[in-house]
């Protein structure tokens, strides 16, 4: 049974494998020959809104002969009420795949445990490993690949997607640095896991975009932060605009994982001057997913 639950779980090379299928079928996009997740069901469990995971995944699953089933958090208890690895071994007897978005790590992980499906992580507090993956095919088109190119992530350095990076610049061995303020760096016990000298924690952003050659950002505020007004006063200097860029290598990205606050994380003359990658970025998330889901279904015990 194969799972996706963390970057920090993964493998280099399954990493690496999921980027080359998504190469593949973005090519063969509405010319399929085969559709490994013909008669199935995936349920889409969402604790959390989206416009993009949900999208991507629901199309994803159709491109590729499945039916998706949608349930938000009004019509199931996900962590709530019933427990976890309850609702687990039920929908394990009813459908053929889960993919969950919601807010602590561990609720995803004991839906694995228990479901007996292939399970995967749309994004919790800790991590988005979808997104990190699309983000990493975005690179191979835009710039070859990730291999000794430096990666900079500014903003808050110790939400899901600054986690995420880090576990993927350990396992991928490219240079990351992350520029954020002190209070919202990495915990020392994380960076105690990570245990690598490839990344760098900063508190200046000049110097966390300095040669950069892929500059990243996210909402200073992730979902169920919204009103923490003290909290996003301290990124006033973290916001990604032409004057932090002129510091980063000159043939740059910028890469943000969306939704995009103008005015706040990036400004708007830089998200319309790099809104191509930034939309294939988020398109990627497709194709991502697509080889997820068909890579499970091709390893699902039945």
């Amino acid at each position: 049974m194969e799972h996706l639950l963390s970057i920090e779980a993964m493998y280099p090379q399954n990493m690496v494998k999921y980027i080359d299928h998504a190469v593949t079928l973005k090519t063969r996009r509405g010319k399929h020959e085969e559709f490994p997740l013909e008669g199935q069901v995936w349920a889409l469990l969402f604790s959390k809104s989206s416009t993009r995971t949900r999208v991507s995944f629901e199309v994803g699953i159709r491109e590729l002969g499945g039916s998706p089933l949608f349930l938000s958090s009004n019509d199931i208890q996900l962590g709530r009420g019933e427990p976890i690895k309850d609702t687990a071994r039920v929908l394990g007897r009813l459908v053929h795949g889960a993919i969950i978005r919601t807010f602590a790590q561990s609720d995803v992980e004991e839906f694995a445990d228990y479901s007996g499906i292939p399970t995967i992580n749309a994004l919790t507090d800790d991590e988005h490993p979808c997104q990190i993956l699309a983000d990493l095919l975005t690179i191979r088109e835009k710039l070859g690949g990730w291999d000794g190119r430096k990666i900079a992530f500014v903003g808050d350095g110790c939400n899901n997607m600054a986690r995420s990076w880090c576990w993927a610049a350990k396992h991928l061995g490219f240079s990351l640095t992350i520029g954020s303020p002190e209070a919202c760096q990495p915990p020392a016990d994380f960076l105690g896991r990570l245990d690598t000298s490839n990344i760098t924690i900063t508190s200046d952003p000049a110097e966390a975009v300095a040669d950069a050659d892929v500059v990243n950002t996210d909402a200073w505020l992730s979902m169920g932060q919204e009103g923490q007004t003290g909290k996003e006063a301290q990124f006033g200097s973290y916001q990604v605009n032409s004057a932090l860029l002129q510091g980063a290598a000159p043939n740059h990205i910028v890469l943000h994982c969306l939704p995009a606050y103008r005015g706040k994380e990036i400004s708007e003359d830089v998200l319309e001057q790099h809104a191509d990658t930034i939309f294939q970025q988020a398109e990627n998330r497709l194709h991502i997913q697509k080889g997820i889901m068909a890579r499970m279904a091709k390893h699902r015990v039945l």
